[in-house]
C-alpha cells in the first residue's frame, strides 16, 4: 500500500487564539481517527524561502507551504478522500501526491 503526502497550504488563518485552538482540536480529532492510515502527522513549517538558479528569495514562491502530514492508502482516490475529510480545507488546501520509491 503506498505512502502519500499531503501537502498543507494556506489560506485565510483563523482570526482569534479561540478559532485556532478549536480548528487545532478537529485536525487532532481528524488525525487520530485515521488510525493506521496515519504514517506521520508532520510537523507545521515555518517560513519559507526560494532557491533557484537566479537566487535567494524569501517569499516562499506563489504557494507556501505550511505543514505536511504522510498517509497510507490503497489508492489516490482514497488518499483524496482523506484529504477531503481534512479540516485543514477550512483555512486554505491540501495537495496530494504518491510518494515513490527510489
Amino acid at each position: 500500500m503506498p505512502n502519500y503526502i499531503l501537502a498543507y497550504h494556506p489560506g485565510k488563518m483563523p482570526e482569534t487564539p479561540e478559532e485556532g485552538a478549536k480548528l487545532q482540536a478537529k485536525w487532532k480529532a481528524w488525525v487520530d481517527g485515521l488510525g493506521a492510515a496515519m504514517v506521520n502527522p508532520g510537523t507545521p513549517l515555518g517560513k519559507s524561502w526560494t532557491v533557484s538558479a537566479a537566487g535567494v528569495s524569501d517569499d516562499g514562491g506563489p504557494n507556501p507551504l505550511m505543514g505536511f502530514s504522510v498517509v497510507k492508502a490503497d489508492s489516490l482516490d482514497a488518499a483524496l478522500a482523506l484529504a477531503k475529510a481534512c479540516p485543514h480545507l477550512a483555512i486554505g488546501t491540501i495537495e496530494v501526491a504518491e510518494m515513490k520509491q527510489m
